[in-house]
């Protein structure tokens, strides 16, 4: 019993460990992706080359110059690739027989991200790393307004080709979907709309517009106006909707109905 608590120690020590073996991994393998761009600074280091040394930084069109090669196109490839480029013209070139060539991302200067719409800060943001993900640009803006829509839009362009991507940010926390946090590249444009609303009027404590919750009802909507007035009644409601061909529909609903973005809920005076 006395080497209970030794051993416990020493397992979340290990514990430890390992977490911090995953996280480094981690970040190691998202560096290895990442696409150079302009104005990065690198190192360049060869095994057993100290004369191959250099830091740099990669120009407007995406060169650098490297000692034997001259100018070496490293423009949209990432470290890996990279690194094989430089080790393959050495070695094509005569210089070395098995050169082992490594790149370290000293500072991503040239590669900016846009982030627009319902966010405090909207601005360009500077990737100051190689594992930046979209969470964490959202952050430097300053997170999305109260106005702001939970989905976010991300738009940019993977391996040439456009790409475009919606995420739903709280179920990134909220449903563990950690594969939605992704990593930014260079030009990537960030768009958060305008969250949907609800719109109630006629008789109730406080017409107007209000922000459409996930799963309201239209109990829960009517509460966010404070319910119905002294000459209203819940039991006579009208719900004006848009369906899918823009065409508006006049419906009776249940207190229990989901409301959809842009519905009208209209609440008729009581009979009695």
């Amino acid at each position: 019993m006395r080497n209970q608590p030794v051993q416990l120690h020493i397992f979340f020590q290990l514990l430890a460990w390992a977490l911090m073996s995953l996280c480094f991994n981690a970040q190691a393998q998202d560096k290895a992706d990442y696409p150079l761009g302009a104005g990065d600074a690198l190192k360049i280091q060869v095994f057993q080359n100290p004369d191959l040394t250099i830091e740099t930084r990669v120009s407007e069109n995406g060169e650098i110059t490297y000692p034997l090669l001259g100018a070496v196109q490293l423009g949209g490839l990432s470290i890996a690739a990279a690194e094989k480029k430089i080790a393959d013209g050495l070695q094509q070139g005569g210089f070395l027989q098995n050169p082992q060539v490594n790149i370290v991302l000293m500072q991503i200067r040239g590669n900016q991200v846009s982030v627009l719409g319902q966010v405090a800060r909207p601005g360009r943001f500077p990737l100051e790393t190689a594992n930046t993900r979209l969470t964490d640009m959202l952050a430097n803006a300053g997170g999305a307004t109260p106005g702001g829509d939970d989905i976010v839009v991300v738009i940019g362009s993977r391996n040439g080709k456009p790409f475009l991507k919606l995420v739903d940010i709280p179920a990134v926390f909220l449903n563990a979907r950690l594969e939605d946090d992704i990593l930014l590249q260079g030009g990537d444009s960030i768009y958060v709309h305008r969250a949907p609303m609800v719109y109630i009027y006629g008789e109730v404590q406080r017409p107007g517009s209000f922000r459409l919750e996930r799963g309201m009802t239209v109990m829960q909507a009517l509460a966010q106006g404070g319910g119905p007035s002294a000459r209203g009644s819940e039991k006579r409601l009208r719900l004006n909707r848009k369906n899918l061909e823009g065409k508006a529909l006049q419906l009776e609903p249940n207190l229990t109905d989901l409301v959809m973005p842009n519905d009208v809920i209209y609440v008729k005076e009581s009979i009695f």
